[in-house]
């Protein structure tokens, strides 16, 4: 792919930026991966040539290795030129934006990009119905009037605009602009899919919770990212014309309807409070839903994204900063003073100097999915839900180690598994693009270099009939890291026919019912022994490491 026209594989263009001086740290730990069989000739581009020397030499210091300044190519170009993103898109077989907002800064590149073959992958995730929810509680509670506009809200604009405009061209072009490429919406949007792909019959329904771990010195976001919170809230209208002008048919409902919680909810099985997930992986969830009905006519799965966000206490200050948030981003006045001091008005969790790398190091994210379909031999039609799912994503801190090990893997899926994407290029979400591809693979085995656990497990019901007698099936343990048994919270699962279910794994699990013949009870933690009958009908069953 490298020629002497297109002299490099990635070109990170920001690299100067936050962001993107940890993107430019990954793409070098990726360089020199021993598992590589190839050379892999890369550049950084922005305005300054000596800020990106900057960062080379910085990165050269953290990972110990002096000559990476000479090895990493330099290109000069400014989003305000239009002639300078061509040149640089001219020498990149694929080129990571790290430029945002993406509100304001994706398009120029995403042009220059598809216009001179080279294929682009940003992490555009700007956030989008969280206010929504909150302005439905602030009505219920008659803190405002119903027709009350007190703000708008750009609801994933820019993605699917960018799919809108550019999907044909880029598809002409044969390359691929694939948004979202980040933690915002890499976990969620892969982990639906292996969700599905993981259930012995058909997923109908999940809902994901985001846990975020952090370390003594608690956590800390880079003010960029509230900066495009504030400047993302434009005309909600302009996302609805777009919907009414694309004639999408809307997707067939599979099961029961997915029923949308409280602005504010408590998660049983993780004891904690939630709030709707501010992100955009609900938008690029069903966007990749919808693809793959269309294209493969798999049956799609409704989402719905929550944050967990612990005691009642968290909530208070997270309803105080949102309501903040919503007074002041009214206004022209109100947004500078949101922008100037981002500490303040986000109660801390944002800042100029983003997090040091104690913060870092300590941090890491927990994104748990609990899912719901049918068995094999059931229908969705009338009957209800009988089979009950929970897989996990796990990684280090989600903003500026996992995505950039997310960002740069995606990269070297398209430079690497080509004959597993989409047959033609495109604009497409990560789902769309990697769903056939290695990409889970990638990011496990990047998660042991982190000596982090960045892995996909999955828990499935051991309750599941035999094809022909025997033992039913075991508990999935997928991805997991070194070997190590995963690290899973206790599951509960009911499904509706329970029969014989020895155990398989006995090093690591085992299996727990509550019926009148054993009287093992789950509460008191008094666990069945191998191949205990249940009694029919809905039982628990729990499964847990030990």
């Amino acid at each position: 792919m490298v020629t002497a026209e297109r002299p490099f594989h990635l070109v990170v263009f920001g690299a100067s930026g936050f962001t993107g001086q940890f993107v430019t740290e990954e793409v070098a730990r990726e360089q020199v991966d021993p598992e590589r069989s190839s050379r892999l000739p890369w550049a950084v581009a922005g305005r300054s040539r000596e800020k990106l020397q900057r960062v080379l030499e910085r990165a050269a210091l953290k990972l110990g290795r002096p000559t990476l300044s000479s090895e990493v190519g330099i290109i000069i170009c400014d989003i305000a030129n239009p002639a300078s993103l061509e040149e640089m898109a001219k020498q990149a077989a694929v080129v990571l934006n790290c430029v945002g907002p993406y509100r304001f800064y994706g398009e120029p590149v995403i042009k220059a990009c598809i216009e001179n073959g080279a294929s682009c992958i940003d992490i555009s995730g700007e956030p989008q119905v969280i206010l929504l929810h909150l302005k439905a509680m602030l009505q219920k509670w008659n803190v405002i009037k119903s027709d009350q506009r007190i703000f708008h809200v750009t609801w994933c604009m820019f993605l699917e605009l960018m799919q809108w405009k550019y999907h044909e061209k880029a598809a002409e072009k044969g390359v691929y602009i694939i948004g979202s490429s980040g933690f915002d919406s890499i976990p969620a949007d892969l982990g639906v899919i292996y969700t599905r792909n993981k259930m012995n019959g058909t997923l109908t329904a999940v809902e994901s919770f985001i846990t975020i771990h952090s370390g003594p010195e608690g956590l800390s976001i880079h003010d960029g990212t509230w900066k495009s919170a504030v400047y993302g809230f434009g005309d909600q209208s302009s996302l609805k014309k777009l919907r009414n002008a694309s004639n999408l048919k809307p997707v067939p409902l599979v099961g029961p309807k997915l029923k949308r919680r409280w602005p504010i909810s408590y998660c049983r099985e993780l004891k904690s409070y939630s709030i709707p997930f501010m992100g955009s992986d609900v938008s690029v969830v069903r966007r990749t839903q919808r693809y793959l009905y269309e294209n493969f006519e798999e049956s799609p799965v409704q989402y719905a994204a929550y944050v967990a966000v612990g005691g009642i206490t968290s909530v208070i200050k997270l309803m105080f900063a949102g309501l903040f948030f919503l007074f002041f981003v009214r206004f022209g006045i109100g947004r500078q003073l949101l922008i100037k001091f981002p500490w303040f008005f986000s109660f801390g969790y944002f800042s100029k100097q983003g997090p040091t790398q104690k913060q870092l190091d300590a941090a890491s994210f927990t994104l748990t999915f609990f899912g719901q379909g049918y068995g094999q031999d059931i229908g969705a039609d009338k009957n209800k839900p009988n089979l009950k799912i929970c897989t996990q994503v796990k990684g280090p801190e989600a903003g500026y180690v996992a995505t950039p090990i997310a960002m740069v893997q995606a990269a070297m899926t398209l430079l690497n598994d080509a004959s597993d994407l989409p047959k033609a290029g495109g604009v497409f979400t990560p789902g769309a693009a990697f769903s056939k591809t290695k990409l889970i693979d990638r990011l496990n085995k990047h998660g042991i270099d982190r000596e982090t656990e960045c892995e996909i497990a999955a828990l499935r019901s051991p309750w599941e009939r035999p094809e022909s007698g025997g033992a039913l099936t075991e508990l999935v343990r997928a991805h997991s890291l070194r070997g190590r048994p995963l690290q899973l919270e206790e599951v509960v699962m009911e499904p509706a026919e329970v029969l014989t279910a020895p155990l398989r794994r006995k090093p690591h699990v085992q299996v727990g019912t509550v019926g009148s013949q054993n009287k093992a009870v789950l509460g008191r933690r008094q666990w069945a022994q191998e191949g205990t009958e249940a009694t029919e009908g809905e039982v628990n069953l729990a499964v847990r490491r030990i």
